[in-house]
């Protein structure tokens, strides 16, 4: 047998050998036990350091309105609280935006949703932090808000100019085929609801450094975040993440709220500072899967085939842009679904409202398209 037989022979044999090692063996997840005993650490479940501060967010109770005047003598004076923490305060940049720099950390004169954290107050214990932060007395000047999509549309309130994409000639094909339809659908908006809400805790470390546990899903801009929120290079902040409980897109990128300010706290008082967010002011704060409005206009022939059809799709992003034109993009790719489309003209408009910025979920866009 030629050295060639033998190798194609002993080639067949392997393919048609039993997978060995790890493919075809089952492996026992790591942590499975942990979960189904309880026995799992999260962020919230790990030991607190001595003399650790606790974080409570004082909200705008407005969609849109500048600061007059804001006094807070009384939260600082309050049982407890060791902190008080303002835009002014912030070392670095008051800004998180993952993409575009219009995000800021605290509301500085103006407020732009209902719920824009406007002070940090850092407290021994929660309910110390939450009872001073009542105190605040604050005056503002209310502004005119857009609260919908339709509202947005009026006022042509946009993130970025409307962005098409198209292929044949739409008008003809509506013109020219036997049946025609329109209408317009609605997509609401959704919290994720995660099982484990937001939660970080900032812990001082060596020469200015500090490191920081998140229930994030992306640790790796969270560090680029705080540090600049901080004013210090990136390797002076350590980020990490042992598990989380559940985040579909809703702690990639607005986990840094929490973060940066655990992390700014510790750093001014060189003490552990924990913010674990309620269930109520986790909803409010933090944003959702973009609501959208879908109107379209297509034709088809008897046996229902597509000859042309137009979207007009509009997204409701949110005071700020965080990953909204991203979606607002998937939205437009995904429209055309399974179908082939011919002729089709698909035209975006991602609204700037006052209210809490829309963010990652699972689908990205796909489901409102």
């Amino acid at each position: 047998m030629s050295d060639q037989s033998m190798a194609s022979d002993t080639a067949s044999a392997s393919l048609c050998d039993p997978i060995h090692g790890g493919v075809a063996q089952p492996i026992t997840h790591d942590s499975a036990h942990k979960h189904v005993a309880g026995a799992a650490f999260y962020v919230d479940d790990l030991p607190e350091p001595q003399d650790m501060l606790h974080l409570y967010a004082a909200q705008s109770p407005h969609a849109h309105a500048r600061i007059t005047s804001m006094n807070l003598d009384a939260v600082r004076q309050a049982s407890g609280v060791v902190a008080v923490i303002r835009a002014a305060d912030i070392p670095g940049h008051n800004q998180i935006g993952a993409v575009f720099k219009d995000e800021p950390l605290l509301a500085d004169g103006e407020v732009f949703y209902n719920g824009h954290p406007m002070f940090v107050v850092a407290a021994k214990s929660i309910e110390q932090a939450r009872a001073a932060a009542a105190l605040a007395k604050i005056d503002y000047e209310v502004l005119p808000a857009i609260l919908g999509i339709k509202d947005a549309h009026e006022a042509q309130s946009y993130l970025e100019p409307p962005q098409s994409m198209g292929r044949g000639n739409v008008e003809t094909a509506l013109n020219r085929a036997p049946h025609r339809l329109s209408g317009r659908l609605s997509v609401n908006g959704q919290d994720h609801f995660y099982l484990e809400g937001h939660v970080s805790l900032a812990i001082p470390g060596e020469d200015g450094d500090v490191h920081v546990y998140s229930s994030t899903q992306h640790p790796s801009e969270l560090q680029h975040l705080v540090a600049e929120v901080l004013g210090v290079a990136s390797h002076s902040v350590t980020v990490e993440v042992r598990r989380m409980g559940g985040g579909f897109g809703g702690k990639e990128s607005q986990a840094a709220i929490f973060a940066a300010l655990a992390a700014v706290v510790s750093k001014r008082t060189g003490r552990a500072a924990k913010f674990r967010l309620d269930r109520d002011d986790d909803m409010i704060i933090t944003g959702k899967r973009h609501e959208a409005e879908i109107a379209y206009d297509v034709s088809f022939d008897a046996d229902g085939r597509i000859d042309g059809i137009r979207f007009e799709q509009f997204i409701k992003c949110g005071y700020a842009t965080d990953l909204s034109l991203a979606v607002s993009d998937r939205a437009m790719f995904h429209a055309d679904n399974a179908y082939y489309l011919p002729n089709v003209d698909i035209k975006s408009f991602r609204c700037r409202t006052n209210t809490v910025s829309n963010t990652a979920f699972r689908g990205f866009g796909g489901p409102q398209g």
